[in-house]
């Protein structure tokens, strides 16, 4: 199993990060030891500014490689929440190098996941979702706002790498990420549920 992940996928987002829009899309991937399906995450010892990055993500539910657009839908058949978290300071010190930066974003247990749902139950052209740290709102989007959507994200990655069963993308977040600290709490919300309950220990 592995995990891709979508950076820079929402406008605003992207000019929070001070970056150009991207003009396709931007992977990276976590392995399988990153998933953590746990309500807590151990702040871990090698970073001083760990943040949340709430996504939506969806489960490939067949194998694709060189999936047309057309056919995307039907290469992935669940959807939940996700939180891609960073050590952002070492994302930062990484990129002034011009390194690698895995160790930021590919650490044990940095790919927060709420259980799966069935695609069927949503709209998945306007579904909405939001975080709140210590109980309050910091992140609220919507697939309508992507600037790359689900079925065109399947079709392109598998371009480049064969999508197997229960391979994961995490499809990009909106702006409003921020920092976490041991004892805070975040709760991410698919439409009106609760899905994603996670304390910073």
């Amino acid at each position: 199993m592995k995990i891709l992940c979508i950076g820079k996928n929402y406008v605003d987002h992207a000019k929070e990060m001070d970056s150009e829009v991207p003009s396709s899309p931007m992977i990276f991937m976590k392995p399988e030891s990153a998933l953590n399906n746990k309500d807590v995450l151990a702040y871990p010892s090698f970073t001083k500014n760990l943040h949340y990055e709430l996504e939506l993500v969806i489960r490939i539910c067949q194998t694709a490689k060189n999936v047309d657009l057309e056919s995307a839908p039907d290469y992935f058949d669940r959807i939940g929440l996700g939180i891609d978290f960073t050590a952002r300071d070492i994302q930062s010190h990484c990129k002034s190098k011009g390194h690698p930066w895995e160790k930021a974003k590919a650490f044990d247990n940095s790919a927060s996941l709420s259980p799966m749902l069935s695609k069927d139950k949503f709209n998945l052209s306007d579904l909405k979702f939001k975080l709140e740290h210590n109980d309050r709102v910091v992140q609220d989007g919507s697939s309508k706002d992507m600037i790359f959507n689900l079925n065109y994200l399947i079709h392109y990655a598998s371009q480049y790498f064969t999508l197997n069963e229960g391979d994961l993308i995490y499809t990009g977040t909106p702006a409003g990420v921020g920092p976490v600290q041991s004892g805070d709490n975040l709760k991410g919300y698919l439409v009106d549920d609760l899905l994603l309950n996670v304390s910073i220990i």
